[in-house]
């Protein structure tokens, strides 16, 4: 059935809102925001589209759906949430959810220095944010240096009795033993927090006129101090490489494309201090234009993330779409946030090493993609598969003497780690410590879907382990019809050495054991640690959460009074489990059946 868009179009009203393409199964196409619904839907429906791609989502819709808001930015929010929680094909996704890094200064007598990462809330004063942890931490450093203060947590401060080896090198003023008063801490706080607000001339003022002062009044070791303060404070302006004397908040965005990548790289000014940046890869991005790319970044980035004062763009979205931008930028800060194109010869500097980093990080891409093509095209030609190896899984069993056993199923798709597609099986109801009825059961879990026709075949699944293990995942297989999926196991070597590794067939060939420089096996032991590493997270998990539920508490009838007496009677769990019957059913309100039933259960 043809969209009759005439017909919605006269339906729609002319507020601020969101709106969602569907295609004739249902799904979403595309999510879109409008300072207008009538005007900006409408334009999907013109005689000529502004590129094919729009044109192709275009002629798939079976439906639109609207959400009309108050205002243009809770229109800009709810896209953004739309946008992650339903991934729709034909927009540009940024997949970059982690919250960056902030410095933070606690507040009270004696405030700390410290890393935050999360949502600033009012209890402390929080600077940033900042594009990577390193950048926080080389910033810590500097103020360390500069002014001294504490960087411990409060339950450490509190309990001090001797100051600890940041007062011996210099890097805290002791606080926390009476070694500065609150009053000269509080100064060095407020100096610390005019540095990282790009106040640099107005600290190096203060720390001058108190180094005077100190010296006319003969107190040359506190002059010293002063003078060290502000010698640091001239090395960092000196190091920093690109700064700007008006102190700042300022982030620089830049869109590059090749043929088959695009990147946006996030560079960060903050009080002045460039401190970094982060290159982005947007998914959907293959035929956009850049200026489409920084309009999709703009919007759902700063619509989770704080504003700086401006934006400066390497390339400038359209008029409409630029004024939609800064006006939905403008309501969500409270303020004015241009976007602008670099003017000065500091701006320029800036946009310039942001592309520059944009152009690397396609090259570092580029390279990383050909060595993953290359290892599996010389993984296939050492296994002899006869088609292309696109997708691995990986399967390893982790548990302590048999507790707690967790499966890992780790995927390789793509020329990288999934994520998205790893899955932990709790392995039930088999001998503790058994892991080949183990790996059975998480191989048959993994792939029952698959045998009745849903989920998506590997081309080469891998087995952490040896021969055993390996003869019970085929066996997993065959019993799901599936024992014509390429299978290998993974055997560690002499001392469990990287590069002895033998690989197991499951048709008892004699195992093959690959040279240690051999990219095949390269990717192979990458892929096997990570199953390792995530099977042995989730078994710690798990045997963490048993070990703190008492076995008392599973017991059916015996509730919060009945353990209180057991425990009061035989000090823990140990006692009880190592009480008789008869001493059991002493207990008041234990009869002898129960005492029978808590017994068997305990043993």
């Amino acid at each position: 059935m043809t969209f009759d868009a005439k017909s919605f179009l006269a339906t729609l009203t002319e507020l601020p809102g969101v709106y969602r393409m569907l295609g004739a199964d249902g799904a979403v196409l595309y999510v879109g925001k409008a300072k207008n619904l009538k005007k900006r839907v409408s334009s999907y429906f013109r005689d000529k589209l502004s590129s094919p791609r729009i044109a192709h989502m275009v002629s798939q819709i079976a439906n639109i759906e609207t959400t009309a808001t108050r205002t243009e930015a809770e229109a800009l929010l709810l896209e953004n949430n739309l946008i992650k929680s339903l991934a729709p094909r034909y927009n540009i996704l940024f997949r970059d959810d982690k919250s960056y890094p902030y410095i933070v200064l606690t507040r009270g007598d004696f405030p700390r220095l410290g890393f935050f990462r999360g949502t600033p809330d009012r209890k402390a004063d929080y600077f940033g944010p900042y594009p990577s942890a390193w950048a926080v931490r080389d910033s810590i450093h500097l103020l360390q240096k500069m002014f001294r203060l504490r960087t411990c947590e409060d339950t450490v401060f509190a309990n001090r009795s001797r100051p600890c080896l940041l007062y011996q090198i210099k890097r805290c003023s002791g606080p926390c033993v009476e070694r500065v008063s609150p009053e000269d801490y509080a100064a060095d706080v407020q100096m610390a927090a005019m540095f990282l607000l790009g106040k640099q001339q107005e600290v190096t003022k203060r720390l001058t006129k108190s180094m005077e002062a100190a010296s006319a009044r003969l107190a040359f070791e506190q002059a010293a101090l002063y003078r060290d303060q502000i010698q640091s404070l001239h090395q960092v302006q000196e190091k920093q490489f690109v700064s700007s004397s008006k102190g700042e908040d300022v982030d620089i965005v830049a869109a590059v494309k090749t043929a088959d990548l695009l990147c946006v790289n996030l560079a960060m000014v903050r009080g002045g201090r460039h401190l970094g940046d982060r290159p982005i890869f947007p998914v959907n991005a293959s035929d956009v234009s850049e200026a489409d790319a920084l309009a999709a970044f703009v919007r759902q980035h700063y619509a989770i993330h704080p504003c700086p004062s401006r934006l400066l763009l390497n390339v400038l979205p359209t008029g409409e779409e630029l004024a939609e931008c800064e006006a939905a930028l403008t309501e969500l800060a409270g303020r004015s946030v241009p976007l602008v194109e670099a003017r000065t010869l500091s701006q320029k500097a800036w946009v310039d090493m942001a592309v520059q980093n944009a152009r690397l990080a396609i090259l570092a891409r580029s390279q990383a993609s050909a060595q993953q093509a290359q290892r599996l095209l010389a993984l296939q030609d050492a296994l002899g598969l006869p088609e292309p190896i696109v997708r691995i899984e990986c399967f390893d069993i982790s548990h302590t003497m048999g507790e707690s056993a967790v499966a890992s199923c780790v995927v390789y798709d793509g020329n990288k780690m999934k994520k998205s597609d790893y899955r932990r099986f709790n392995i039930k109801d088999i001998t503790p410590g058994d892991d080949y009825a183990a790996m059975h059961q998480a191989v048959s879990r993994r792939y029952a879907g698959l045998a009745s026709g849903d989920g998506v075949a590997p081309d080469l699944i891998l087995i952490d382990g040896g021969r055993g293990q390996v003869a019970s995942a085929f066996a997993a297989l065959a019993d799901l019809g599936l024992a014509d999926l390429p299978m290998l196991g993974v055997a560690k070597g002499e001392a469990r050495k990287p590069g002895l590794e033998s690989l197991i067939f499951p048709d008892g060939r004699d195992p093959l054991n690959l040279p240690s420089d051999h990219p095949g096996l390269h990717l192979i032991q990458e892929v096997r640690d990570e199953a390792h590493r995530f099977a042995i997270t989730g078994h710690r998990a798990q045997r963490g959460k048993s070990r703190k539920t008492s076995t008392l508490e599973a017991l059916p009838g015996v509730g919060p009074a009945r353990r209180k007496s057991l425990i009061a009677r035989f000090g823990g769990l140990a006692g009880v489990r190592a009480a008789s019957i008869d001493q059991l059913a002493e207990i008041p309100g234990i009869s002898r059946e129960m005492a029978e039933s808590i017994y068997s259960a305990l043993h």
